[in-house]
């Protein structure tokens, strides 16, 4: 891998470098997977997810930046979060402060007893995986606490809806955190020489048959996915359907990632994950 000199980003990087990829997915998700349950999401769900799950990758990125000397850095997103250091800080307790505020202001108390539960695992992947067990060969990895984090965030307002169909979830739900974890295996193969850089383990690092199993199992989700859409209907179809196309887009990605080049992959990677904006922008465009 050629040495990484800072320079000014693309356009196209700067979604990630800003950490707003992530709460984008997961936003697009909390909405199918929740009419999924039949159930909608109000505008408190979506700004306390859209907000926490920044929180947490600005984090993860903000300790990445402060743990690594300058000539470590191998990404513009590492060299954004160490360059902007105090400024970010003070952005990251404000909008915690903002978040709180409406999560106590306007979530119900069986919500808010739902958002406290994944919080723990969350904190919990930050202290172990950035400081205690960051060099423990046998921690888990880190790309399956991301995909398992990411489902129950997406779906944590539809277990605490009193009326939601909670049968109908575990299915289209499964599949998600396979797909995310899918996506961030994939990542860590494309990035395994600037995990070495950054003293980061990553699946792709951890075991010797990661590789296979990661460019396999977008193929596999694809093929999977749209079978059992044939068995299902309305939004758990919908849903099924988007895991399917994420899938083959994530495998047509693989194939073609050498020649794009890691860093428009990266970006690229979660763009695959952004398959339910066409029901949604297709169930706005339908209206009179």
């Amino acid at each position: 891998m050629k040495t990484f000199v800072p320079g000014r980003p693309y356009w196209w990087q700067w979604p990630t470098i800003l950490s707003l990829d992530a709460p984008v997915v997961a936003l697009l998700w909390q909405g199918l997977l929740m009419r999924t349950a039949g159930t909608a999401p109000r505008w408190p769900h979506v700004f306390v997810l859209g907000v926490s799950v920044w929180l947490a990758y600005a984090a993860d990125r903000w300790i990445e930046g402060w743990r690594l000397v300058p000539g470590q850095i191998r990404t513009q997103r590492h060299f954004f979060y160490q360059r902007a250091r105090w400024p970010l800080a003070f952005l990251w307790v404000t909008v915690l402060t903002a978040d709180l505020v409406v999560a106590f202001r306007f979530l119900t108390a069986a919500e808010l007893t739902a958002g406290c539960v994944l919080l723990a695992p969350v904190a919990l992947y930050l202290l172990s995986h950035q400081l205690i067990h960051r060099h423990h060969p046998w921690r888990a990895p880190k790309e399956l606490c991301v995909a398992l984090l990411f489902g129950g965030g997406a779906t944590v307002f539809a277990f605490a809806q009193p009326g939601a169909v909670l049968a109908a979830l575990p299915t289209p739900l499964i599949l998600f955190c396979l797909l995310c974890f899918a996506n961030c295996a994939l990542i860590s193969i494309w990035e395994t020489g600037i995990d070495l850089a950054h003293g980061q383990t990553s699946l792709a690092l951890q075991f010797r048959r990661a590789h296979a199993f990661a460019t396999a199992l977008p193929w596999a989700l694809a093929l999977i996915a749209a079978g059992l859409a044939l068995t299902h209907d309305g939004a758990a179809r919908i849903a099924l359907l988007c895991t399917a196309a994420s899938g083959l887009l994530l495998g047509l990605l693989h194939h073609w990632h050498q020649r794009a080049g890691y860093q428009l992959a990266r970006v690229l990677a979660d763009v695959a994950l952004l398959t339910p904006l066409v029901p949604f922008l297709a169930q706005i465009l339908s209206f009179p």
